[in-house]
């Protein structure tokens, strides 16, 4: 009988490269060794953190014995559907008073981009158009690209962001692109801390990408797994989707509960609609309920809980925020502190960049020899691109890595 299929002729897909960095650097026997590559939070003493707050809840969950492992809902627990669009909309929004806004629980911020994908391949400008056009930044976030293609999309196109010789945003690039995509096309953008550069748009520049959007009829899917993350304020995180709501777009938020509540585990994301109305916004949850059917059929209900019931707990909301605005300022803290040592050590180069960009991660600048060198000679694990987490820099290792940057960038041209 024949086998089911030839594994001889089966490709060996390529590791996940973030992974696959996190790998090399456990075998890596060197005593003095740093891993900048992780896409996690980690505290001055290079270890993950809970939130102090996220400990409380599940204390509370325990406790409560109204609680059990029934089904959720197939699109989710309504309160942390409702809970997390008011999160990126705000209270006040009026899409909101209106009852145009809807939403998914979804497996993480992946998920909520899959299932949006999914809906947008199956229904948005005309009925399994898999040619319509999606525009990713350049760079993204490596999944983006994959999300879209495995949900159907054939035409997958980069458009400018990232300016390499002023370490900066192409906003000329941004306009040209826009302006120039064909209508109704997908735009993917990063509402804060663009993963990978760190560089946003200014709030006028995030008005210029309106106009040219909504002149040429381009759709809007935001993806926000960062949210007051970035800059420690929920509204500040949010200023850019809470803006284009505001001028009218119909749109989609993927949101991840990741990293503003360390629930990496745990899977906890949203995707948040913006409808024209309450009769479409009808037909669009109905049809993304097909979706989530055959995708996951429910969702999970331990995360999804402590993050509902900490959105909706006054008192425990304002102590989540807190608990954020400790993660932001640790890392604005180590972007101050790498930019002046590097400066202190006269490290060729401008290094204003560092503490320009915000969020999570940083694009150094460094090129693909630099980060061999880095990688190989010093035992400094980073991406390719040569962006590094913040958070991988702690009071004991900011040194020896300002130093390594410092040999790297005077050797290796």
């Amino acid at each position: 009988m024949d086998p089911p299929f030839n594994a001889t002729q089966l490709p060996q897909a390529p590791p996940v490269a973030v992974f696959k960095l996190t790998a090399d650097f456990r075998e890596d026997t060197h005593a003095q060794k740093v891993n900048l590559g992780v896409g996690a939070y980690r505290t001055d003493d290079c270890l993950p953190w809970v939130l102090p707050v996220v400990k409380k809840v599940e204390q509370m969950i325990v406790e409560d014995n109204s609680l059990n492992h029934e089904y959720l809902p197939i699109l989710g627990l309504p309160e942390l559907r409702s809970a997390a669009s008011k999160v990126a909309l705000g209270d006040d929004s009026p899409a909101i008073k209106d009852g145009r806004v809807g939403a998914v629980q979804a497996l993480g911020g992946t998920g909520a981009l899959r299932i949006g994908a999914e809906f947008l391949r199956r229904w948005y400008n005309g009925t399994n158009n898999t040619a319509t056009p999606v525009y990713v930044s350049a760079p993204t976030w490596e999944n983006h690209n994959a999300v879209f293609s495995d949900a159907g999309f054939k035409d997958i196109r980069p458009y400018h962001y990232w300016d390499g010789e002023k370490k900066g945003l192409d906003v000329t690039g941004i306009m040209d692109d826009l302006e120039n995509a064909p209508e109704h096309s997908i735009f993917v953008l990063h509402a804060c801390a663009h993963n990978p550069t760190g560089t946003d748009p200014t709030p006028d520049e995030w008005k210029m990408i309106s106009e040219v959007m909504k002149r040429r009829k381009l759709f809007v899917f935001f993806d926000s797994a960062y949210q007051g993350f970035a800059s420690g304020s929920l509204d500040k995180d949010a200023w850019a989707i809470r803006y284009f709501v505001s001028e009218g777009f119909e749109l989609l938020c993927a949101q991840s509960f990741s990293k503003n509540f360390g629930l990496y585990n745990e899977r906890v994301g949203n995707l948040t609609v913006v409808a024209q109305d309450k009769d479409n916004l009808a037909r669009v949850l109905s049809q993304m309920e097909k979706i989530v059917r055959t995708t996951w059929s429910n969702p999970p209900s331990q995360g999804a809980r402590i993050v509902a019931i900490t959105l909706n707990n006054p008192d425990l909301f304002i102590e989540w925020k807190g608990n954020v605005k400790t993660m932001a300022d640790r890392v604005l803290l180590m972007r101050d502190q790498l930019k002046a040592k590097l400066i202190a050590l006269g490290t060729p180069g401008t290094w204003d960049h560092i503490t320009q960009q915000i969020g999570m991660f940083s694009f150094t600048g460094l090129n693909p020899k630099q980060v061999q060198y880095m990688i190989k000679e010093k035992h400094v694990y980073l991406m390719a691109s040569g962006r590094i987490n913040m958070c991988g820099l702690t009071s004991k290792n900011i040194d020896y890595v300002a130093e390594s940057i410092h040999e790297t960038v005077s050797k290796v041209q």
